[in-house]
């Protein structure tokens, strides 16, 4: 369910919305932040997600800090 979200949401700002700064990156941390926290608890702040365009290329860049095992 998740990927198919990303890929809606990346189609979406592809078809024509702003490069400079797209608007989903910070509902798309949270809705990450929801769904890994069902699994193992973690912050806001544990994840960073960055986009990146480089011509006609697009990397969305997930960075997730994970709690170490007891």
């Amino acid at each position: 369910m998740a990927k198919e979200r990303l890929q809606i949401i990346l189609a979406h700002e592809r078809s024509g919305r702003s490069a400079a700064t797209p608007d989903y990156l910070p509902d798309l941390q949270r809705d990450l932040v929801a769904v890994i926290s069902k699994y193992v608890k973690i912050d806001q702040k544990d994840i960073k997600v960055n986009l990146e365009r480089q011509d006609d290329l697009e990397v969305l860049e997930v960075k997730i800090e994970l709690p170490e095992k007891a």
